[in-house]
């Protein structure tokens, strides 16, 4: 029977269009294999892979600096920022949650141990935090370089990114920020080291068109060293405005 195309069943005409047949496989596979709590395995909520108790324990940040989003509880800019020149190539960074239990095992699950149901979660949670916000021209994940790359076999920020740009139709912008030097791991280092590191890191494709407003994404920030170096690359680029924002900043 063709698509549309009317026929019967006991009696009474039929469509194949009204069923809806993948709608009506979903909502029978969500049945017989409800979704899990990716924490602690019980079953999940609202379509999500977390029970509600997890999804409640989740950290939320706090009001914090618009420009390093460090918590302070009153949004406004903290004592350090106020004496940053206004040219700085970060604009605004914004985070969903705060480096606390669970997000300190879900997000290195996802970035060590390929655990990709982490990622979806997380992504979906980010979504709905940044669902209002001003949509910029592109969502750029920081790269990781390529030595890493291949050894990881993944980048995780791209695993988080995918599923973001879907969620809010925003354009994934993977070929503009590129890593050129495969830096020291930055987990040892203190701030000022971590900027030294990153000095030279990030390189922005000359014959990409670049948009004006960016927003790049990473998923977890600690002194902010490399979105700031990933940012001034776009800025010297001709970029206008780069946000940035974060699943989780430690506090």
């Amino acid at each position: 029977m063709d698509d549309g195309q009317a026929g019967s069943l006991g009696g009474m005409p039929i469509s194949v269009n009204r069923f809806r047949l993948a709608k009506v496989d979903a909502v029978l596979l969500s049945w017989l294999l409800p979704p899990r709590c990716v924490i602690c395995g019980a079953r999940g909520v609202r379509e999500c892979d977390l029970c509600a108790q997890c999804l409640a324990m989740l950290p939320p940040a706090r009001q914090a600096c618009p420009r390093c989003a460090r918590a302070r509880g009153d949004g406004a800019l903290c004592p350090a920022c106020r004496r940053i020149a206004p040219d700085f190539p970060l604009a605004r960074v914004q985070a969903v949650f705060a480096y606390a239990f669970p997000l300190d095992a879900l997000l290195p699950r996802l970035k060590f141990h390929a655990d990709f149901a982490a990622g979806r979660v997380l992504a979906a949670c980010m979504a709905a935090h940044f669902a209002a916000a001003p949509a910029p021209q592109a969502l750029l994940p920081v790269p990781l370089h390529s030595a890493r790359l291949r050894q990881r076999g993944y980048d995780q920020t791209l695993e988080l990114a995918r599923p973001l740009a879907r969620a809010l139709g925003l354009p994934l912008r993977t070929d503009l920020l590129h890593r050129r030097r495969a830096t020291a791991a930055q987990t040892r280092l203190d701030a000022d080291a971590r900027r030294r590191n990153l000095q030279g890191a990030f390189v922005v494709s000359a014959h990409a068109p670049l948009p004006q407003h960016v927003v790049l994404l990473d998923d977890v920030m600690t002194t902010g060293a490399t979105l700031h170096a990933a940012a001034a690359a776009l800025r010297a680029a001709g970029v206008m405005r780069v946000e940035a924002w974060v699943c989780a900043r430690v506090v």
